[in-house]
């Protein structure tokens, strides 16, 4: 039995004071490093946000989200190598998703927030054990 691909977030805050070109050239390279070892499933532009803390002196961000299949560790171990020398990228983050997890929400300019799920209500005497 062959087992599927593993699937990884790449998550890369990118400074959005660099130039456009810039920006554009290190999410492409980072698509062309994924796609000649891999397998690109979801590409989402996330747009300009604000940071949880500033980082070297910057309050904001911009976003991109990369989930690709890698079933060779060379391609991890790359964007490893690369991304922290790489001028431009703020932060990133490679992340190994479990099976079942599910679809990145639509975080695009505009969209609405993702729907928060209530907690299920225990039964009353199920409540004062709890």
């Amino acid at each position: 039995m062959t087992l599927s691909a593993p699937t990884y977030d790449l998550v890369l805050l990118l400074d959005p004071q660099a130039e456009d070109s810039v920006r554009a050239k290190i999410v492409a390279d980072a698509r062309t490093a994924i796609e000649a070892k891999g397998e690109l499933v979801n590409y989402d532009e996330w747009g300009e946000r604000a940071l949880a803390y500033p980082i070297d002196h910057k309050a904001t961000a911009e976003y991109h989200l990369l989930q690709f299949h890698a079933s060779d560790v060379e391609l991890i171990a790359e964007l490893n190598r690369t991304l922290p020398i790489t001028d431009g990228v703020i932060r990133f983050r490679i992340n190994k998703l479990e099976p079942g997890t599910p679809a990145a929400p639509d975080m695009s300019p505009g969209a609405s927030p993702p729907a928060r799920e209530e907690p299920e209500h225990l039964p009353a005497e199920e409540q004062a054990v709890a």
